[in-house]
C-alpha cells in the first residue's frame, strides 16, 4: 500500500494487475489438471487450537508411537505462510481458532501433488490437510501431510503483515498488512481474515450482547420484537430515514427508537419487556455515532427512575464481570473503575458550576450566544432544550470519566419523562456518562396522555421553527396511553459504545463489521 512503500498509486495498481494475472494462470493450470480449485465441503476432525491440545494430551499420557507421532487430524483453513526446502515444505494453516504448522514431503505426498503444492498454492488459499501430528526438532507441533486438498483458490492476495514470535513467551503477534483504515472498514472481510485482534473484538461484541441477554432475562424480563419500518417514527430527538411503501402508497421510516412500541406492550399487561434492536439515524457520521447502531431498551412497570439506576447499574457491573472479569479497565488512556454505587449529580447544577451563572436565569438569546462562543455546531432553530444540552456536553460531559449518573433534565430536553416530582421545570430523567461518553438514558415514563399530547404540541412547535429532529404527533400512542400505562421505567442503552468502552476501541466504525462509509473513490 502506498502509505508503506512509498511507491505511487499507478505502481502499486499495475503490481497488483500482475498479481492478480499470476494467480488466475494457476486457476487454469489447476483446471487443466483436473484439480477442483473450489471445494464443496471438507470434513474436517479437528479446529487447529483442538488438534494442538490433543497431541499435549497423547504426549503427557505416553500415547505417541515410536517415531513420536500421534494420532492422525484432519485440519482446514487458510495458508497463512509457506516455506520451501528443496523436497520439503512448511506452511502455517489458519483457521477460527488458531494456527498449526504443516509439513509437506515429496516422498510422502508424491510428486505431482507436491509440485501442486509448491508451484500452485498461494497464500490465502483455503486447503484442508490429513496427517499424524508430531514435534518438529524445534519443539513447534505439526502435521504430517499424507493429504492435501485445494478448498478455495484465492485468486486475490490479502494483505498480509507479518508474525513475530516473542522470544520469552513464544507468543506470536501478528501486524496487519493493512495500513489504510478506511479500507480496512470497506473490506471487513480482508480485515478479519489477516488480523486476529480485530476477530476477538467481534467475539468479545458478542459475550458483551450475550451477558446482556443473561442479566435481563434473569431479571424476568421478556425479550420482544417491534417494527424496524414505522408509519410514524419517534422515541427520540433525531431526523429519521424514510422510503415508500408503493403497495399501501404510504411514506415509512426506519425506527429511531423502540421505545412507544415498547411502551405500548406496557400497556397491554406485560410488566417487564426487552428488545436488543437496530436502530437508524440520518445524522452524521463521527467517531461515536454511526446512521445504523444497537440499542438495548428496556421497560419496567411499578418502577421510577431511582428504580432502573439500580438496575442499570447492577447490569453494567454484570456485563463487566462477566466479559473482562476485573472492575477496572483502561480506555483510551484513562482508568475506569465500575465500582457500586455510581456517583450521581444533576444537570442544572452541574452546567451551572461549569457556566459561572445559572443557566434558569440565563435567557433563550444568551445561551445562545454562549453555544456560538464555543463554536458548538447545529445551533440554527435549536430550542432552549437542545442549548442547555449542547452546553452540558462541551462544557461538562468531557469531565464524567468514572460512571456517572446525570439526574433531573430540563423538561424541554425530555418530551416523554414525567415532571420531576419536586420541580415540575425538570424531568425525571438520568443519563450514565462513562469516559466522557453517554451509556445509558432513562426516564419514570410520562403516562399521562393529556400531558403527552401538550409535549408533542409544543415539539411541533419546534419543528416549525426549524428543528428537524423534534418528536412528530403519534396518535395512536396517545390512544394507548389513554387505556392506561401504568408507572414505568424505562432505559435504552447504546450496546456499540459499551463494546468500544470495554474493548478499548476509540472510534465506533471499531465495533460495527459493516459501518455506513462515505462513497468509495
Amino acid at each position: 500500500m502506498p502509505g508503506e512503500t512509498g511507491r505511487d498509486d499507478d505502481a502499486m495498481t499495475e503490481d497488483l494487475s500482475q498479481v492478480l494475472r499470476i494467480r488466475r494462470e494457476k486457476l487454469e493450470r489447476l483446471l487443466e489438471q483436473g484439480i477442483a480449485p473450489f471445494a464443496y465441503r471438507y470434513a474436517r476432525t479437528h479446529e487447529t487450537r483442538r488438534a494442538r491440545e490433543l497431541f499435549r494430551e497423547e504426549e503427557e499420557a505416553g500415547r505417541l508411537d515410536e517415531k513420536g507421532d500421534g494420532s492422525k487430524v484432519r485440519i482446514g483453513g487458510r495458508l497463512r505462510s509457506f516455506r520451501s526446502h528443496g523436497k520439503s515444505a512448511f506452511g502455517d494453516v489458519e483457521d477460527a481458532s488458531g494456527s498449526l504448522q504443516v509439513y509437506f514431503r515429496k516422498d510422502v505426498l508424491g510428486e505431482e501433488a507436491f509440485q501442486t503444492v509448491k508451484e500452485l498454492l498461494d497464500l490465502g488459499d483455503w486447503v484442508g490437510v490429513e496427517g499424524p501430528l508430531f514435534r518438529t526438532r524445534t519443539e513447534e507441533i505439526t502435521v504430517r501431510a499424507e493429504a492435501f486438498e485445494l478448498l478455495a483458490k484465492s485468486l486475490r492476495p490479502l494483505p498480509l503483515g507479518k508474525t513475530e514470535k516473542d522470544e520469552e513467551t513464544g507468543e506470536e503477534v501478528t501486524h496487519s498488512g493493512f495500513a489504510d483504515v478506511e479500507a480496512r472498514y470497506r473490506q471487513r472481510y480482508a480485515d478479519l481474515a489477516v488480523n486476529p485482534a480485530v476477530r476477538e473484538v467481534f467475539r468479545t461484541r458478542s459475550a458483551i450482547i450475550r451477558s446482556v441477554r443473561e442479566f435481563m432475562d434473569r431479571e424476568g424480563f421478556l425479550e420482544v420484537e417491534t417494527p424496524a419500518l414505522q408509519p410514524i417514527y419517534g422515541g427520540a430527538t433525531a431526523r429519521p430515514f424514510q422510503t415508500r411503501h408503493h403497495a399501501l402508497d404510504r411514506t415509512m421510516y426506519l425506527r429511531i427508537a423502540d421505545e412507544l412500541y415498547l411502551k405500548r406492550l406496557i400497556v397491554g399487561g406485560f410488566d417487564r419487556v426487552y428488545e436488543i434492536a437496530k436502530d437508524f439515524r440520518n445524522e452524521g457520521l463521527s467517531r461515536f455515532h454511526n446512521p445504523e447502531f444497537t440499542m438495548l431498551e428496556f421497560y419496567q412497570a411499578f418502577a421510577d427512575y431511582h428504580d432502573m439506576m439500580d438496575q442499570v447499574e447492577r447490569l453494567m457491573i454484570h456485563v463487566v464481570d462477566a466479559v473482562l472479569g476485573d472492575r477496572t479497565l483502561a480506555y483510551q488512556g484513562r482508568s475506569v473503575t465500575f465500582e457500586p454505587p455510581f456517583r450521581r449529580i444533576h444537570f442544572m447544577p452541574a452546567l451551572e458550576e461549569a457556566l459561572g451563572q445559572d443557566p434558569g436565569e440565563l435567557s433563550d438569546r444568551e445561551l445562545r450566544e454562549r453555544a456560538r462562543n464555543l463554536d458548538l455546531p447545529e445551533l440554527e432553530g435549536a430550542g432552549r432544550g437542545k442549548l442547555l444540552d449542547k452546553l452540558f456536553e462541551a462544557l461538562v460531559q468531557e469531565d464524567l470519566v468514572q460512571p456517572t449518573f446525570v439526574l433531573d433534565y430540563p423538561r424541554e430536553l425530555s418530551p416523554l419523562a414525567k415532571p420531576h416530582r419536586e420541580n415540575p421545570e425538570l424531568t425525571e430523567r438520568f443519563e450514565l456518562f462513562v469516559a466522557g461518553q453517554e451509556m445509558a438514558n432513562a426516564f419514570s415514563e410520562l403516562n399521562d396522555p393529556l400531558d403527552q399530547r401538550r409535549r408533542f404540541q409544543e415539539q411541533a412547535g419546534l419543528r416549525e421553527k426549524g428543528d428537524e429532529e423534534a418528536q412528530r404527533l403519534d396518535e395512536d400512542y396517545i390512544r394507548a396511553l389513554e387505556y392506561g400505562l401504568p408507572p414505568t421505567g424505562g432505559v435504552g442503552i447504546g450496546l456499540d459504545r459499551l463494546v468500544m468502552l470495554l474493548t478499548d476501541q476509540g472510534s465506533i466504525r471499531d465495533v460495527i463489521l459493516f459501518p455506513v462509509l462515505r462513497t468509495e473513490e
